[in-house]
């Protein structure tokens, strides 16, 4: 055999040296790529693409649907059950799971626990002074315990028993007297009486009045107190609403939605009476006119801090009773609301709550608020109505204070965690029949195992929400809620209106809010003999 020439040798040692470069440089990519594909963050959750900077604003603008219902059908349309929506650059996550929701709210409560500034939010709370949408900080924990411990506490629930059954026996007298009135034909306004109910009450804690005005003689709302309830629930809608305004803060001046005057005026209305009450409370304090807390308004000019000065300023208190006025009224009157269009519909659920209050209570006396644990029934179907009609599409947003993986997927630090209400309460893996109201999901067993509870703290539903941002007013409403009801259906029967369907037509406003299309107007006959209704006001 030949010996190979060294020209041959070079070339098959530099080919040989070559091939193992080669292999050395693709071992070491592939072992790159593996750990750079491992260092990668998981995906943001699914969502529609946006376009650079600017995210899916003008797909929102362009809409002829509020913003809240183009998230949930897009959700609905990819079957999912979180999604991540980029407007400029805000990321807004939306999720209609309730494991997920637990993760957000009970196992990362701690990261999620803020609240995003924005126009209508700034607006309406003075500065973020308040409790419900100051961003997390001392200011919110200095209000949150002032809440907590001087406010709604149990102590306070007590010391306001005697001014919520005042307003409960005014309410049973009010509708036993549109029962016999000839002008409206036993016709009553469910809406309006819920609404003013609630107003009444959160009025009298904290003003120590029913109303702003001269009230009417038959017992119907002043003009004012009318007027002060538009303000409310325009603000409600209004607050958090998607404002172009709240992700291009520049462009605020130019309004361009309408949103930064819709809420300046219904704001106005608000100051117009609340802030000379408030006002001349605090100069009564000052020169010593006052000297009794009758109501929340003395008890937080009063509260003082560790060296003896006032805790609260003026816009703090003010900006703490905007908060206590719409967080009272709009869950438990509009629950209220739905329960009795659905039970009017459904008359064998009327029958049974009337069981159970014939049961539990009798005939012979009002139910009072000591009865209420006893209700389960009469609960369960104000929580059917939480689940199935909720006041709002999404619940406050919470706003992450840092990267995050949830469920698998990358929440951005910044971004806005929105929990469907209606999402969560209607979904189909949860829920039986998710679109029936049907009370008696609500019950375990017979109905004796246990107390039905409004809130729901797995959140299968969402009716006072849960963890750091849960409200604190659980309590207040939870009664407010379940004596209104209870007093209309022991009270009263109910029926469709004569003359029209004798059905209720449940369905929902053009816009889609949470209340029903048209107020609901029913007519009511009493159930109990003269005698009890005139209990309290003879």
């Amino acid at each position: 055999m030949e010996c190979q020439t060294y020209p041959q040798f070079f070339s098959q040692l530099y080919c040989l040296l070559a091939l193992a470069l080669a292999i050395k440089i693709s071992y070491k990519w592939r072992i790159l790529m593996n750990n750079k594909s491992r260092s990668l963050p998981p995906p943001l959750p699914p969502g529609p693409t946006g376009f650079p900077i600017i995210g899916c604003l003008p797909t929102m603008v362009k809409n002829n649907i509020p913003t809240f219902k183009w998230m949930h059908q897009f959700m609905e349309n990819i079957h999912t059950e979180i999604a991540c929506f980029r407007l400029g650059n805000i990321y807004f996550i939306t999720v209609t799971s309730p494991e997920l929701a637990c993760e957000f709210l009970k196992k990362h409560d701690a990261i999620f626990a803020s609240r995003p500034k924005v126009m209508s939010s700034g607006l309406f709370n003075k500065g973020y002074t308040s409790t419900i949408f100051s961003p997390l900080g001392n200011q919110w924990k200095k209000m949150k315990k002032v809440l907590v411990t001087e406010v709604l506490s149990s102590s306070m629930h007590k010391k306001f028993h005697d001014k919520r059954c005042e307003e409960a026996d005014r309410l049973v007298w009010y509708v036993h007297r549109q029962c016999s009135n000839e002008l409206n034909d036993g016709i009553v306004d469910v809406r309006s009486i819920a609404q003013h109910y609630c107003a009444r009450v959160i009025k009298r804690y904290i003003f120590n009045k029913r109303s702003f005005g001269k009230e009417k003689k038959d017992g119907s709302p002043a003009i004012e107190d009318v007027e002060h309830m538009e303000a409310i629930f325009t603000v409600l809608f209004h607050l958090y609403g998607f404002s172009i305004a709240d992700f291009c803060p520049w462009l605020e001046v130019f309004d361009f939605d309408g949103h930064k005057k819709i809420m300046t005026d219904a704001i106005a209305v608000l100051n117009k009476y609340q802030d000379p009450e408030i006002n001349r409370r605090v100069e009564m304090w000052k020169k010593g006119i006052a000297s009794n807390e009758e109501d929340i308004i003395d008890v937080m000019i009063n509260l003082k801090d560790s060296e003896n000065n006032p805790l609260l300023t003026i816009q703090e208190i003010k900006a703490n009773i905007n908060d206590l006025m719409i967080a009272t009224i709009d869950n438990p009157s509009n629950a209220v609301e739905w329960s009795i269009a659905e039970m009017i519909n459904q008359p064998k659920i009327f029958d049974k709550a009337r069981q159970e209050l014939d049961r539990v209570v009798g005939r012979d006396r009002l139910v009072e608020e000591s009865d209420l644990p006893k209700l389960n029934y009469i609960k369960a179907c104000a929580k059917e109505s939480f689940r199935l009609h909720p006041i709002a599409h999404f619940n406050l947003p919470h706003e992450s204070s840092k990267d995050v993986v949830i469920g698998g997927y990358f929440i951005p630090k910044g971004s806005q965690v929105l929990l469907s209400r209606r999402g969560l309460g209607r979904n189909p893996r949860v829920w039986e029949e998710p679109l029936k109201y049907k009370p008696e999901r609500h019950i375990t067993g017979n109905g004796d195992t246990g107390e039905v509870m409004l809130p729901d703290h797995e959140l299968r539903m969402l009716s006072f929400s849960t963890g750091r941002r849960g409200c604190p007013g659980i309590m207040l409403g939870s009664t407010l809620t379940t004596m209104l009801l209870a007093r209309l259906i022991q009270g009263f029967h109910w029926k469709a209106p004569p003359n029209g369907p004798a059905t209720i037509d449940l369905g929902l406003p053009e816009d889609d809010n949470s209340l029903m299309k048209k107020p609901l107007l029913a007519h009511a006959t009493p159930r109990l003999q003269p005698q009890v209704y005139l209990q309290h006001y003879s």
